[in-house]
């Protein structure tokens, strides 16, 4: 079945514009293409700064783009590396389905449960005021949070990812809203 902008799930959060599929259709299975992209990615463990103290991310990362797509966070600068065949496969699918153009991906690898991602906003100068954000998941299935920057009484959106799901964050969603992925307390 094909997938299509209107087979998304809008969440109904203020101050966002989040949209959720759960399995969108790709070019081969979503397991065979995880071990594809674990297998041909140069992972990199980079070091963050927290408080004035240097300590490695809990997660393995890699950025791929246009030749303009460096990118910089957390004091973290990445120059991108080239586009592969099957990035590319996954980004004209994500591109088709949503109507978004995309220069740039940020591949995060979670090995296990003990590797997650702070609660943060996309909100770096590069991106945009209103950055376009997709989220494709594959293999075990982690949850996402989100939190209000400022509003204390609306509770922590618990969001599960399973694989081949795909999160869209547009509009207003990265001045307002923070993310992340926690660890989690059993093996996924």
């Amino acid at each position: 079945m094909e997938t299509t902008i209107d087979d998304f799930e809008r969440l109904p959060l203020i101050d966002s514009d989040i949209s959720f599929y759960v399995e969108i259709s790709l070019h081969k299975p979503s397991d065979d293409l995880l071990i594809e992209l674990i297998r041909q990615t140069p992972w990199r463990q980079e070091q963050i700064t927290i408080y004035g103290k240097s300590w490695p991310q809990p997660r393995l990362s890699a950025w791929y783009g246009d030749r303009e797509a460096s990118y910089r966070y957390s004091g973290i600068s990445m120059e991108p590396l080239p586009w592969t065949d099957t990035l590319l496969e996954i980004k004209t699918t994500i591109e088709v389905l949503t109507g978004h153009s995309f220069n740039s991906v940020l591949l995060n690898y979670y090995r296990d449960q003990q590797d997650s991602m702070g609660m943060h906003s996309d909100d770096e100068r590069e991106l945009g005021s209103e950055p376009v954000i997709a989220s494709l998941s594959l293999g075990e299935e982690r949850t996402f949070l989100l939190n209000h920057k400022s509003r204390k009484d609306l509770k922590t959106l618990k969001l599960p990812l399973p694989s081949g799901s795909l999160l869209l964050m547009k509009g207003t969603t990265q001045s307002y809203w923070k993310h992340g992925i926690n660890k989690e307390s059993v093996a996924c």
